[in-house]
C-alpha cells in the first residue's frame, strides 16, 4: 500500500488545496486574502520566486530592496478570496491521526495528519519521511485558537519527500525567525519571516510580511516554482538556462558565460 492509499484523505486534500488556484498556472506563492481590499504583502531585503497576490489595491504590495521573480496581482479577483476561503475551511474539517506536543526537535513523522491542540511553538529539527507522494497536514489551533511560530527552527525531507506535498493549516497567525521552514501555510491570520528560507506558499486571511528572507513557491502542479530568466544580451550570467536554448548543448546556454552586463561572455552566436 502506498503513501496515498494510506492516507487518502490527505491526498485528496492536496490534490484540492493545489486545484483551488489552478485558474493561475503558477498559483500564489504569497498571498494576502483580506476581504475588502484589506490585503497588504511587504517585501524587504527579500526574494520571492514565484506570484505575489494581494485582495488590497496595488499600493498594498510593498517592495524594498525586493526581488520578485513572478506577477504581482492587486487586487486579486473575488474567486480567488473564494477559492482561498473554501481551501482553509476544508483543511479545517480534517480529522486528526495524532496530537502532537513540544517543539518537534529531533523528532521524525512519517506521512499523516497531525494537530496542535492550541499554539505550536517549533525549534530544532523537524524530519519527515516519506517517498515522492507522500503528503503531511498539520493543523495549529484545533481547539479554535493557536498560532505558529518557529525560532531557530529547520525542516528537512528524507526518503524522497517534497516539501510541496507539506501543508500547514493554522488558526491564527504564523511567525518564522531564523528558520528554514517547508510547506505551504494557510493561516488564519497574518504570516511573518525573518531572516531564513521558506519553501513553500504563504496564504494568508492578513498581511504577509517578508524580512531578509527567501521564499519559493509551489505550482499548482504541486512542484516547486522555478525561476525565470532574461534571454537578453548584455546582462551577464544568471544561472540557470531559459527553456531549451542550449538545444541540449551547456555551452550554448543563453544564460552567459561569465559576462557581465554591457560585455556578454558569449558573443556572436552559437558556432
Amino acid at each position: 500500500m502506498n503513501s496515498c492509499q494510506k492516507y487518502f484523505s490527505v491526498c485528496a486534500l492536496a490534490l484540492l488545496t493545489q486545484a483551488a488556484f489552478a485558474k493561475d498556472a503558477a498559483g500564489p506563492a504569497i498571498l494576502s486574502a483580506t476581504p475588502g481590499h484589506g490585503g497588504a504583502v511587504t517585501c524587504t531585503d527579500s526574494t520571492i520566486i514565484g506570484n505575489v497576490d494581494s485582495t488590497g489595491l496595488p499600493a498594498s504590495v510593498v517592495q524594498t530592496s525586493c526581488t520578485i521573480s513572478g506577477s504581482v496581482l492587486a487586487p486579486v479577483s473575488a474567486g480567488v478570496l473564494t477559492d482561498f476561503n473554501s481551501a482553509y475551511d476544508s483543511l479545517a474539517l480534517t480529522p486528526c491521526d495524532q496530537v502532537l506536543t513540544g517543539t518537534l526537535a529531533g523528532v521524525t513523522l512519517s506521512p499523516g495528519v497531525y494537530c496542535f491542540d492550541a499554539a505550536a511553538t517549533l525549534t530544532g529539527l523537524l524530519t519527515l519521511n516519506g517517498p515522492s507522494n507522500a503528503t503531511w497536514l498539520f493543523k495549529v489551533g484545533t481547539s479554535g485558537t493557536g498560532a505558529l511560530t518557529g525560532t531557530n527552527f529547520s525542516m528537512a525531507m528524507a526518503n524522497g519527500g517534497t516539501a510541496c506535498n507539506v501543508t500547514w493549516w493554522v488558526a491564527q497567525a504564523a511567525t518564522m525567525t531564523t528558520s528554514d521552514f517547508l510547506g505551504t501555510i494557510y493561516a488564519g491570520a497574518a504570516i511573518t519571516d525573518t531572516g531564513g528560507t521558506f519553501s513553500g506558499n504563504a496564504l494568508a486571511k492578513a498581511a504577509v510580511t517578508l524580512t531578509g528572507a527567501s521564499l519559493t513557491g509551489c505550482d499548482s502542479g504541486g512542484a516547486m516554482t522555478k525561476q525565470g530568466c532574461n534571454q537578453g544580451v548584455g546582462n551577464g550570467p544568471e544561472g540557470c538556462d531559459p527553456g531549451n536554448s542550449n538545444q541540449g548543448n551547456p555551452l550554448r546556454s543563453n544564460d552567459e558565460r561569465g559576462g557581465v552586463p554591457g560585455n556578454p561572455g558569449r558573443k556572436g552566436g552559437n558556432k
